[in-house]
């Protein structure tokens, strides 16, 4: 696999590289690094100055320091790149040119001149078509929750993730999640037996659909640590479950990004990105790929 690894040359951003090599197989890590100097106004020149100079010196740094820490833990290193400019943009403009299997990005929610992932990681799975594996701290690399639903969007991203990474020995945690009606307004108008019986149908609905994942794992020989109905407002609920059950990565997908999906960057997603500690990775456009 080839891989875009971004980085800003922080702690935050090489945990994100040894996290996610553990799961996967057969890498070429390309490494880039940008110099973000898109704050500075029009009217400052840049070009050919001491300060396009000094932060020529300091990518060629960061390059090279993430580079002898990639072969001290066996990792294949392929191309080093560096650019100026936007952090986004430089991003999609090397995957455009190049094609990777996955993007890999620490996100620490901080901004300035040096660190530059966070808000840049939210951005960057939201534009390319590419899965992208978003990291916050070093982890165990242990335990990887499936968020799954009844569309054909999770089946694609099951085999995806199945063929990509290795989850032998892996705690393997399947959740599906429900959301309770609010029939708050219709109170007093609506029979509770008939609201129970909308439960009950959800719930074995659920468990239906975990157990048919399960035996899709298993028809891979991987076994299931636990398969678990979440009833609520689904991020709360999956960052919840994340904590509970210290989950290293949440596996999610969506089919293109122009349709927002529960797990891509819409309301579930952004939170599940925001505010989870694990590990998320985000699989795009996977319908009639796998």
């Amino acid at each position: 696999m080839k891989i875009l690894f971004c980085t800003d040359g922080s702690n935050i951003s090489f945990n994100a590289i040894k996290n996610f090599v553990p799961w996967s197989k057969d890498l070429v890590i390309d490494v880039l690094c940008v110099i973000d100097w898109s704050f500075l106004p029009d009217s400052v020149p840049i070009e050919n100055s001491e300060f396009a100079a000094q932060c020529t010196n300091s990518a060629d740094s960061i390059l090279n320091s993430v580079e002898k820490k990639l072969l001290a833990y066996d990792i294949k290193v392929g191309d080093k790149l560096k650019l100026c400019g936007s952090v986004v943009d430089s991003i999609l403009d090397v995957c455009q040119k190049s094609k990777y299997d996955f993007i890999v990005l620490g996100s620490h929610g901080k901004k300035g001149v040096q660190k530059w992932l966070g808000s840049v990681s939210q951005e960057v799975a939201s534009a390319v078509d590419i899965p992208v594996y978003i990291s916050k701290q070093a982890n165990e690399q242990k335990n990887v929750l499936f968020t799954v639903d009844s569309s054909e969007i999770s089946d694609a991203v099951v085999d995806n993730a199945i063929s990509a990474f290795n989850f032998e020995n892996r705690n393997i945690y399947l959740v599906t999640v429900y959301e309770i009606p609010d029939f708050l307004f219709l109170e007093g108008n609506i029979n509770s037996d008939w609201m129970l019986d909308i439960q009950k149908k959800q719930e074995t609905a659920s468990r239906l659909l975990l157990n048919r994942f399960e035996r899709v794992f298993q028809s891979y020989g991987l076994n299931i640590s636990d398969k678990t109905i979440l009833q609520g407002a689904p991020a709360n609920e999956i960052i919840k479950f994340s904590k509970q059950k210290n989950i290293d990565l949440i596996i999610c997908g969506n089919k293109n990004h122009k349709y927002l999906s529960r797990f891509l960057l819409g309301s579930v997603s952004l939170r599940v990105l925001e505010n989870a500690e694990s590990d998320v990775l985000i699989f795009k456009n996977v319908i009639g790929n796998n």
